[in-house]
């Protein structure tokens, strides 16, 4: 937007921006004269939901998301219909019931017509309705009585109260505010007083049977989860005990224990029989009188070979147990046993170093090996049956290992639903006991009369006036199109402005006289522009020797006549030999540079012979609106213009507009400048556009004068 333009305009129709706020603000200020006074009165609910000396558990943690949606909850309950409508209940009322203390004094048709003993029943109603919290509507004129136009005309229906009844909340107070402002102080606090008290008393009673319902609710989903958990926990029970397993996973690991000792007992009995038996054959090979000499020098060997054999069975017995008694655990022990056999043999046969042993000696110990060898066989026997027993009950009890993991992770699953549950019962339930509790902090009282608002209303009134103003001013200067300065026109056309020729005043005088009055601003301001216009054209027409300017423009009426007799008196004041084509347009003369009408341009032609005069030559070129070339052909135009530029230092001719596009086509032909004049104030249309790329496109076209500009 152009600001300047805007501006421009807003100066223009300065006395409108500045009467029409007087105006408003005078009128104002006598209809506020007679304002009845305000009054204001504010109460406080106060919530309990943030306060902690309000909480009965006062470590609790406050939900700032929670608290914030249950204020929100809060205040439109306060705004909401059945609220409004138990506040107008209590005013009608109380209106009714004393009618001496009235808080207005109302002109209702309804009222009036109401007899004593009809307002007694709509006392009734009304109390009724109060008591069950119920809304009114339109459908309350179908009764004996039309109450829903009976509160509307008191004032107390649904819009009644507006923006007077103000109800806020300041973030992170504990308190909702109500405020109330009328022209009665008592109504004031009456409303306020009245809409906390049954604010409280409704929100209160929905809390509470919202939450019983959803605590019976919550009671009859625990009672069915408890039942749940019972039923899986049974379930788990029966089949341990139907399957003689009541802790399969302590019995399984008591099985494993003894598995385990028995297989280590195992071990030891063959053991002993392996390491009897070696001695058993070393002694049988003394008593059939064996030497040193075939045990071979690796006694000394044996004994560390032993100890390494003995560890490594160790080792593999523990491993053997460790992995389940796996098939090559076992064969690594037994080779590892038959390696220590083999050993213990030659290790004993090593020792026996005294060939004189006692064969009695030697009888009685074997006797003893043999005993001790048949006892660890049957001890080994023993624990084989019992080992077998074991792994067989162990093995029996794999299959029902699933089935009570499942059986037992249903049951956990019932029981941990039901306690959580259970906690949300808890919960619900403590909620109703400690919950919050509603109370009025502040009960509203009558006040002073609020500051008067006159003077802002005054203020408002004229701000609003002027800006009212600007935007009339703004809506007509957009959709204004006119063209008023060389801005928009350059705009507008898309190219370049020579100049501009403000709008001349008071009577028409020739050229002579505006030139030479100085008493009229207008014309000396035309003076000014005409010799910047003259400027330009030289330099244009100095570039390339150029002599023939033609001055056209869009319609007839836009100045262009005027413009080409006063650029050929400009040129002519600076000694330049002129000659102005142009139509009829009689001037007086003047004592040099004078314009004089005799001349005619068809004559000229057919001749070929012009009398020059002294500094200005005008010839007319009237033809009727004729075609030029129907006349002429074109070659004797163009001998005709060329004797007329060794004659003149200038030839001006005044173009027909570019509505007459036949005609002012074939004289632009012949010109070697071309100047467009547009008059100011005009718009450019639709079909003007393509007159306007017509000029443009020409080669020797300037650009585009504004004419009759407003000083």
């Amino acid at each position: 937007m152009d600001i300047k333009a805007f501006l421009k305009v807003i100066s223009r129709y300065k006395w409108i921006v500045i009467l029409v706020p007087i105006i408003v603000v005078t009128i104002t200020y006598f209809l506020v004269q007679n304002l009845p006074k305000q009054y204001s009165s504010e109460s406080q609910i106060a919530t309990g939901l943030l306060d902690p000396s309000k909480k009965v558990i006062s470590s609790e943690t406050v939900d700032l998301f929670k608290t914030s949606q249950q204020f929100n909850t809060m205040m439109e309950k306060l705004k909401s219909k059945k609220l409004i409508n138990l506040l107008a209940y209590n005013l009608i009322i109380h209106e009714l019931e004393n009618p001496q203390k009235a808080f207005k004094k109302y002109k209702s048709e309804q009222l009036d017509s109401l007899r004593p003993e009809n307002k007694v029943q709509v006392i009734k109603i009304l109390k009724r309705k109060l008591d069950n919290s119920e809304i009114l509507t339109v459908l309350d004129n179908n009764g004996p009585f039309r109450l829903y136009d009976l509160v509307e005309s008191m004032g107390y229906g649904e819009n009644g109260f507006g923006k007077a009844l103000d109800i806020s909340h300041t973030e992170n107070s504990d308190d909702i505010n109500i405020k109330y402002t009328s022209p009665n102080p008592d109504l004031s606090a009456y409303v306020v007083n009245t809409l906390a008290s049954e604010f409280i008393s409704s929100y209160s009673t929905d809390v509470n049977t919202n939450q019983n319902r959803s605590l019976t609710q919550l009671d009859s989903v625990l009672k069915s989860k408890e039942a749940v958990m019972i039923q899986k926990n049974a379930d788990l029970a029966d089949f341990k005990k139907n399957k003689g397993v009541l802790n399969l996973t302590g019995e399984s690991t008591n099985l494993n224990g003894q598995i385990t000792n028995l297989e280590i007992d195992k071990t030891t009995q063959q053991k002993v029989i392996d390491g009897s038996t070696a001695q058993l054959l070393i002694i049988a090979r003394k008593l059939n009188g064996g030497s040193d000499a075939d045990l071979g020098n690796n006694g000394r060997s044996s004994s560390t070979d032993i100890i390494n054999l003995q560890n490594q069975l160790r080792i593999a017995s523990n491993t053997l147990v460790d992995n389940g008694f796996k098939p090559a655990d076992q064969r690594r022990v037994d080779s590892l046993r038959r390696l220590l056999s083999s050993k213990s043999s030659q290790n004993n046969d090593d020792n026996v170093i005294d060939p004189r042993i006692n064969k009695t000696a030697l009888l009685t110990q074997k006797t003893n090996l043999e005993l001790g060898i048949s006892q660890a066989r049957a001890s080994l026997q023993a624990i084989n049956s019992q080992l077998n027993s074991l792994k067989a009950q162990y093995k029996g009890m794999v299959p029902y290992d699933a089935d009570i993991a499942q059986k037992q992770n249903d049951a956990d699953f019932a029981t941990k639903d039901y306690q959580t549950f259970l906690v949300t019962y808890n919960q619900n339930k403590t909620d109703i006991n400690t919950g919050f509790h509603l109370t009025i902090e502040q009960y509203g009282l009558p006040g002073a009369p609020e500051p008067s608002k006159r003077a802002i209303i005054l203020a408002g009134s004229g701000i609003g006036s002027v800006v009212l103003c600007l935007a009339f001013l703004f809506v007509i200067f957009v959709s204004d199109n006119s063209i008023n300065d060389v801005r928009h026109l350059e705009k507008a056309v898309k190219s370049k402005a020579v100049g501009t020729l403000n709008m001349i005043t008071g009577k028409e005088k020739n050229i002579r006289d505006i030139w030479d009055d100085n008493e009229d601003k207008t014309y000396a301001v035309y003076r000014d522009l005409l010799r910047s216009l003259r400027f330009e054209i030289s330099n244009k027409l100095d570039e390339d020797d150029s002599k023939i300017l033609g001055i056209t423009s869009l319609i007839n009426g836009e100045g262009k006549t005027l413009i080409a007799h006063s650029l050929a008196y400009a040129f002519a004041m600076t000694g330049k030999k002129i000659l102005l084509i142009a139509d009829d347009f009689p001037m007086a003369k003047s004592e040099s540079t004078e314009l004089v009408t005799g001349q005619n341009f068809q004559t000229f032609l057919v001749k070929k012979e012009i009398q020059t005069e002294d500094l200005i030559t005008v010839m007319n070129k009237n033809m009727a609106q004729n075609s030029l070339l129907e006349m002429h052909n074109i070659k004797s135009l163009k001998i005709g213009f060329e004797v007329l530029r060794k004659e003149f230092d200038i030839i001006i001719i005044d173009v027909n507009s570019l509505h007459n596009l036949n005609i002012a086509k074939e004289w632009l032909l012949f010109t070697e400048k071309n100047i467009a004049v547009f008059e100011a104030g005009r718009t450019i249309k639709e079909n003007d556009l393509a007159f306007v790329k017509y000029i443009k496109e020409q080669p020797g076209f300037i650009g585009w004068i504004l004419n009759k500009f407003k000083v």
